[in-house]
């Protein structure tokens, strides 16, 4: 299997990591337009697998003259460069993965022609006919949210006769050092992105229709199972409440997407920082949101710099995801609560585990990612673009635990019974 791994930064190192220790694949392109980071990320890999090309996401001639004789791309870049990137994978004749889509930058979601707009609208998914008729798969959304949450999410529905109800929760309990009373916003993926998915009205799925909500509405203190614990979460825009009902159907009525509260974004928000438009700061022109993006810092090095010794240091942060599926099966009301690791580990000795295997520990998006690859190049997809709830739930979990990264989740059955 030959593979192009567009974007060599926080989750493009781990990926060509796992990659390169999969006796599966023989060869990786690592392509990014800063070779400067590809460079190091090969070093840290060590693998005569791994070749570094220079790419300008943007433009469909540049990745089509890398990408030629490549089994399948996966996107690990920011979702604005998805179409060119696709189109490229298509004119190629190879398989598409990303682990994120929709809108890359407008605060409305349905501003701009994206799959999510696609779906809400009922329109035909762009691409889809032409991965179809090529034979080719175009699989987004193949991280952890989405992605494992939406296969375990069509795992539960796979029991079901009729599914009324899918509500998703994810919650990140977030240690803090003793003597670090305030500290800076710093996400550990894309700033931007994380910003974003809080200052965009999100969308839920209510009786059959898309209904936008008020940023940080429909407030709840949940308890995860420990060592996650009681979280504040909010309804957060995200793809998997306008995903799911569309590919998994079955007469649901209901999806949402719960996410932690975060004060510090919460704050930057309501003060003006999500703002795109220039304001006045004495004599300069200025947008906030650039100031604020021109500040935080940046997660690229976690990889570059993560050691055995930090892979096994005690947890800054744990988190867990909840799927709820409600339905019935067999005229029978039915309720499956799922709970897993979002990180796949909750102790410091998991995470070094994981960091024994693939020489990095951060892999719970780059491992499902390259599962989902995997499954395009073996045919065990359908052709077209799918979202990860239409992959095969039992193959994808195995393949998890054949790569070394297991997604242990716990099931509880709740079923009304009547004794006449």
């Amino acid at each position: 299997m030959k593979v192009m791994v567009v974007g060599a930064g926080a989750q493009g190192g781990p990926c060509v990591s796992i990659l390169a220790k999969d006796k599966d694949v023989s060869r990786i392109l690592l392509a990014d337009i800063d070779m400067d980071l590809v460079e190091k990320v090969i070093e840290k890999v060590g693998s005569d697998k791994v070749q570094g090309v220079w790419v300008d996401a943007s433009d469909v001639a540049s990745l089509k003259k890398v990408a030629k004789g490549v089994d399948v791309i996966i996107n690990l870049t920011v979702t604005i460069f998805n179409p060119m990137i696709m189109q490229a994978a298509l004119e190629v004749g190879a398989h598409y993965v990303d682990t994120s889509f929709g809108e890359p930058k407008l605060m409305d979601i349905r501003a701009r022609e994206n799959i999510l707009r696609d779906i809400i609208e009922k329109r035909p998914i762009r691409f889809d006919e032409e991965y179809k008729s090529a034979g080719l798969t175009a699989l987004v959304g193949c991280g952890s949210s989405p992605g494992v949450v939406n296969i375990l999410a069509r795992y539960a529905c796979d029991k079901l006769d009729k599914v009324e109800s899918i509500k998703i929760k994810l919650g990140r309990n977030i240690r803090k050092p003793k003597d670090e009373i305030v500290s800076a916003w710093s996400p550990t993926w894309s700033p931007f992105r994380a910003l974003w998915g809080y200052a965009v009205e999100p969308t839920v799925y209510v009786d059959g229709q898309y209904k936008k909500f008020p940023i940080f509405s429909n407030y709840e203190v949940y308890a995860f199972p420990e060592p996650v614990g009681e979280i504040p979460l909010v309804t957060h825009q995200h793809q998997e409440p306008i995903t799911l009902p569309h590919f998994i159907g079955k007469g649901m009525r209901y999806c949402d997407f719960k996410y932690t509260v975060d004060y510090q974004a919460g704050t930057l928000i309501k003060t003006g920082f999500a703002k795109m438009e220039p304001i006045r700061v004495k004599d300069v022109e200025v947008s906030p949101f650039d100031v604020l993006m021109a500040l935080v810092k940046r997660p690229v090095n976690s990889f570059l710099e993560e050691t055995e010794e930090a892979a096994g240091a005690p947890l800054k942060v744990v988190a867990g995801t909840s799927v709820d599926v409600k339905g019935s099966e067999r005229g029978e009301d039915v309720e499956y609560k799922i709970f897993f690791p979002t990180f796949l580990y909750l102790t410091a000795e998991e995470r070094l585990e994981i960091y024994k295997k693939f020489g990095a520990s951060n892999v719970y998006v780059a491992a499902p990612v390259v599962v989902g690859a995997k499954m395009c190049v073996q045919g065990k997809t359908d052709r077209g673009v799918i979202a990860a709830e239409c992959l095969n739930p039992l193959e994808f979990l195995k393949g998890m635990t054949d790569l070394g990264a297991p997604v242990k989740f716990r099931e509880i059955q709740v079923r009304e019974i009547r004794v006449n």
